[in-house]
Formats: C-alpha cells, sequence, structure tokens
C-alpha cells in the first residue's frame, strides 16, 4: 500500500536524483566526445552532488517502506540547508537554458522539497547530540575532496584551494568557518523541531516515538 509517507518521499526521491540526470546530461552535452563515467567523476568531486545522491537513494529507501533513523533525515536537511546557502551566498553563476535549470534544481529545488519532507512527514524532536554527528559528512567530503586536489585534481570549490587562499593557513580558517556555521545551523534545526510537539502518528499510520533521537 502506497501512504503519504511512501509517496512524498519518492518524490523526492525522483526530484533529487532527476536533477543529477540532467546535470549529467548538461555535462556531456557541454563537453562532446566525454564518457558518462568521467563526467560522473567530475561531478563527483562537488559536495552538492554527493547530497543530492544521499538525499535521492536515502528517500528510495524511504519509498520502499522502511523509516530511517530521524537524526539521518535531519541531517539530509541540514547538510542541504547548507548546498543552499553557501551557493546563493559564495558560489551562484549566471547561467542560462538547461544549465540554469539543473543548476536551481540541486541549489534550491532539491533543498526546499527535502526541508518540507521533514517538516511535514517527519518532524520529530531530535536530540542536541546531532548537532555534532552531522559534522561527519562534511569532515568526510573534506578529507575526499582535499585528497583528490592532492592527488592531482583540481580543488571544487575556492576556500579550499590553497593557491587561492594563500596556503593551508587560509583554507583552515575557511573550514573552521563553515564547520562552526554547518554546527550552528544544527542546533537551530534541532530547537525548531522542539518548538511543537511530535506528530501522533507517522506517515505510514505508525505511532510517532516521543522520545528525542
Amino acid at each position: 500500500m502506497v501512504t503519504r509517507h511512501r509517496f512524498a518521499a519518492l518524490l523526492v526521491a525522483l526530484i533529487a536524483l532527476g536533477a543529477l540526470a540532467l546535470q549529467l546530461h548538461v555535462g556531456l552535452d557541454r563537453r562532446p566526445g566525454r564518457a558518462a563515467l568521467e563526467e560522473l567523476w567530475r561531478m563527483g568531486r562537488y559536495f552538492t552532488n554527493l547530497t543530492a545522491l544521499l538525499v535521492g537513494l536515502s528517500l528510495l529507501i524511504e519509498a520502499a517502506g522502511r523509516r530511517l533513523p530521524a537524526t539521518w533525515i535531519g541531517g539530509l536537511v541540514l547538510w542541504e540547508i547548507v548546498v543552499a546557502l553557501v551557493y546563493h551566498g559564495l558560489l551562484a553563476r549566471d547561467l542560462a537554458g538547461l544549465r540554469a535549470v539543473a543548476d536551481q534544481l540541486l541549489h534550491s529545488a532539491v533543498p526546499a522539497v527535502v526541508a518540507l519532507y521533514w517538516l511535514a512527514i517527519r518532524h520529530v524532536r531530535l536530540d542536541w547530540r546531532a548537532a555534532l554527528l552531522w559534522l561527519g559528512w562534511p569532515a568526510l567530503y573534506l578529507l575526499y575532496a582535499i585528497g583528490r586536489g592532492l592527488a592531482g585534481d583540481r580543488y571544487p570549490y575556492f576556500f579550499l584551494d590553497p593557491v587561492r587562499q594563500g596556503g593551508w593557513d587560509g583554507v583552515a580558517l575557511w573550514i573552521l568557518g563553515l564547520g562552526t556555521a554547518i554546527w550552528l545551523l544544527g542546533i537551530g534545526l534541532i530547537a525548531l523541531s522542539r518548538l511543537s510537539p511530535d506528530r501522533p502518528r507517522s506517515g505510514n499510520g505508525v505511532p510517532a516515538d516521543p522520545r528525542p533521537r
């Protein structure tokens, strides 16, 4: 039986994965002759794309009827909020055509629908400790991105590039600032989760667990 929860999860998953598919199409169209695997490797350089992939796969699991931990869903919301804020605050570009559509889907639409999914379907009280746990994915990505850069690939963002930042000290300052901002955003998300009581029933009709998680 398809419940409201499962239908909403499937819709969000399709938006996230569809945005990635469009981004792949745009990349291949701009680089004639490039193999799809090579373009996927290029796309895998970016936090935006990898986080959208996490969203798509996670919400497909929820659409199949398995409820993922509330802390993980909250983490997806936080990371997508970070994607939107960093892009629109630091990285936004003037694009046209399908490039602009794919760009806005990944940096605006996916964060919005994930947040709406959490607010409408998976809104439960979250444990304050989650704010530290949520730093795990950005930290893992950071090691991966810097590792790729040190191995000869380009650094995906200007604030991770030691040449553009005048050395690793400049990169470290950016990492410290962004890490602190992500932690504070996580605290804010947890506070928001506690503003109203848990829903009496989850999206699939199962009584919600009122305990923080």
